[in-house]
Parts: C-alpha cells; structure tokens; sequence
C-alpha cells in the first residue's frame, strides 16, 4: 500500500487530498502537487482512519495541536480521555497523547478509540519508561526494543510520531563545546536519548538507522515528525549552536525521509523570542526544502507562569504570520502541573486565535473578509451576525447571557451611552450611503 506522497507523485488525487482540498477552499491538484513535494503532509495510518482530516503545510490554514497524557504523579485514564475530547470539542486538528505514567498502552489506545482527530505521540516516552521498569535504569534500553516499539505504537494507529532522530554525536560534542545553557534541556526525549548515549558511548540509533525508522513508519503511511530534542527551555538559549545544529540534521533528514516515499514534518523550538522567529522560520524552509514545520508554542517570554497560554499564543501568532505550518499549544498550566481538562480548553482555544491572527497577515486575501462582516455587524448591533462570525460563539453568548443589558440591543459595556445604536443608520444616511 502506498504513502501519500507515493500516491501523489504517482498522479493520484487519494480521497484525503480531496478532503483537504475541499476543507481549505483550494484546487485539489494543487494539495496534490504540494503533497508530492513535500510541501504539504496529511497525517494518517492504513490501521486507523481518522475521520477528521487536517492538512499541514504550505499554502493551508496554520493548525493547532493539542497534547495530552498522564505523568509519574497523576494516572488517570478517563481524565485523560476527557482532556481529548474536550481538545476536540475546542477546535483542536491534532492531538498528542504523551503518557508517561501507568498503563501506556491502554491510554493511548483508549484515546485513539474515542476521539476522531489524528492523533500523534513520542515513542522514546515509553520506550525509556519500559527499560527503567524492566531493568531499573532507562539506559539499558535496547534499541532493538525501541523499533518494536514504534511497530507497535504505528499499528496501534498513530498518525503522525515525533522521532528525535536529529539528536547524534555532533549536535551533542555542540552542546558539550557550548558549554552552558540557562534552561538546561526540557525535552524528555531529548534528556533521555542524550543520556542514554552518554551512558553506553553509543550512537543515536534513531540517527544511525534513519532509514529503518523511516521504512516503519512508512509502511502505515504514519507522518515522521523530526523531533527537536535540543530545543531551548529558555529565550536566552534560543538560537544556540546546539539548537540550530539539530535543525540543521532534521532538515537534511526531511530530505532523505520524502526521498524514501515517508511524509515528513521538521519541529521548531519552544523558547524563542519574537525578533528571531522569522528568522528561525525562514532558516528551516530554506534548509529542508519548505517541509511543513510544527512550532512548539513558541514562548516569547519565560517570566508568566500561569498565563503561558497567553505567552504561546502571542508568539504563535508570529510563528503563523511568517509560514510556520502546525502550533503545539500551551495551557495556562505549563511549568506548573499537569493540565487538566478546563486548561486543554483554554489552551486550544488561545492557539486557535492566535493561528487565525497569523493566518490573516499570512493570507490577507482570504483571511480577512471574515473580519471586515464581522465589523458591519458590530456597527449594526446584529448579535446573531456577530455569534455566527466569532471563532468560540457559545462562549460569546454565555458571556452576553450572564450580562443581559436593558435595551437588548446594546451590551452592558455602555448601555445607554452605546456609540453603535443607531449608528448603521447614520452611515448610511449621511456618511458613506451605498459604501455601507
């Protein structure tokens, strides 16, 4: 059976290149063409069809991913479940399940049935937690089970799987020559396979056998997304010699993968200021060829725990603006426990703004008549209008509901002193006549 990409550059329009085509507004031999190039993936797995299909890459709506998933401390299953679906339920197009405590298996099976969202994980989480609970320490992992076991994650139906195959002996000699970093490194997988290299004076074999990781993945048209292992934990290591020497093996890695006939994503980094974004985009695209690329938040600032989703979404709106591809989003929770569900709502909802914001400088053209009605219907007092327009309506209406005004036209902002009332009429009539 073959791959997206196979198909593409085979002349096939499959049914999931006409669905993404159909949801963007765009000419399905187009999402063809990208899909061939590379340019555009479409996560996806023979073994489980999602049924909702979200088109990643250039020229498509910047999407949102949502992650989930126990930890050592907190272990609960239908929580879980719940955090996923209310993901979904927010607008959400991707979903992680991240697990690293309990049952694993169970939980990202349960999360795979219950919702219909492309869902995606990090294989060396479980592979590191079954090597410490069988031989009490994570770096005795075989690699031989490490392979399994991403057979076995993809069978299980992942759609797309963040492998850091980027981390290898000279990105870390980089880190090592460095240094120093203010954040250390905040990928588990990433602190995970760097120890484990330095404990057994071994090679990354996700690195050294790219091309068995990708032939895996491969065989159930799963997406390969490049992890990026030595990302910065903090804004004052971002664009370090370490962090770009990682990108620079996973945009070559992107390479060879798309060669191979495997769909691949390039991840970005977490901490970044906003005067290197751009910069950090433009650099990716060039390198890998305009692979599709997945924006760890970004966070721009690491001084507002407690309000990070706001933090992300400022910094994801950048990411969006100059051609970033998919945003990971970040709850109002992040460095502070594990989100629970009202924090996965609120951290979908914040990312989704901020993607739309990128969207429409990225994509004035189509983006932005959503807005200019949206302004009409505020001058005019049409509330119906408004709630058809909003990207959350039923929070919009909850809000107006909890706060009903006396002249129901208006809202309790002003009240009587409402600059709108009446003024569709004044514009009308003595203002811009037909213009309105």
């Amino acid at each position: 059976m073959q791959t997206q990409i196979e198909y593409a550059r085979a002349g096939v329009i499959t049914p999931q290149m006409q669905q993404v085509a159909a949801t963007e507004g765009l000419a399905a031999e187009l999402i063809r063409q990208r899909v061939a190039a590379g340019t555009i993936v479409i996560p996806w797995n023979h073994n489980r069809k999602p049924s909702r299909i979200a088109g990643i890459g250039q020229g498509l709506r910047t999407k949102v991913n949502a992650s989930i998933g126990t930890s050592s401390d907190i272990i609960d299953y239908a929580a879980e479940v719940r955090k996923a679906l209310a993901a979904q339920e927010s607008g959400a197009d991707t979903l992680m399940e991240l697990s690293v405590g309990g049952d694993l298996d169970r939980v990202r099976r349960e999360v795979i049935a219950a919702v219909e969202l492309p869902v995606g994980n990090v294989p060396l989480y479980q592979a590191f937690c079954d090597a410490a609970r069988k031989y009490g320490d994570p770096n005795k992992l075989d690699p031989e089970e490490l392979f399994d076991l991403i057979e076995q994650q993809c069978a299980d139906g992942m759609a797309f799987m963040a492998v850091h195959c980027g981390i290898n002996r000279c990105t870390v000699e980089r880190l090592q020559k460095q240094g120093y970093r203010y954040g250390g490194l905040v990928s588990k997988g990433g602190v995970s396979m760097v120890a484990w290299m330095l404990a057994n004076n071994r090679e990354n074999p996700l690195f050294e056998q790219f091309d068995r990781v990708a032939a895996i993945l491969k065989k159930y048209d799963t997406v390969l997304s490049l992890g990026n292992g030595l990302r910065a934990g903090a804004i004052h290591d971002s664009s370090d010699r370490a962090q770009i020497q990682e990108l620079v093996f996973n945009c070559e890695l992107a390479e060879l993968g798309r060669e191979m006939g495997c769909q691949m994503l390039v991840e970005g980094p977490g901490h970044v200021p906003l005067d290197e974004i751009e910069g950090n985009i433009k650099l990716q695209k060039r390198m890998s060829g305009d692979a599709p690329y997945y924006m760890l938040g970004p966070i721009p600032t690491d001084v507002a725990p407690g309000f990070d989703h706001i933090t992300s979404a400022i910094g994801a709106a950048q990411s969006a603006r100059y051609g970033a591809d998919l945003i990971c989003y970040i709850t109002p929770a992040e460095h502070l426990a594990l989100p629970n569900e009202q924090d996965v709502r609120e951290g979908v909802k914040a990312a989704k703004i901020a993607a739309y914001i990128g969207d429409m400088n990225k994509y004035p053209e189509r983006m932005r008549e959503r807005d200019k009605a949206m302004a009409k219907a505020r001058r005019d007092l049409d509330w119906q209008k408004q709630f058809e327009l909003a990207l959350f309506p039923e929070d919009a209406k909850a809000i107006r509901a909890s706060r009903i005004p006396e002249d129901e036209a208006t809202c309790t902002m002003c009240g009587n002193f409402c600059a709108s009332r009446g003024a569709g009429k004044l514009f009308a009539e003595h203002l811009c006549g037909d213009k309105c």
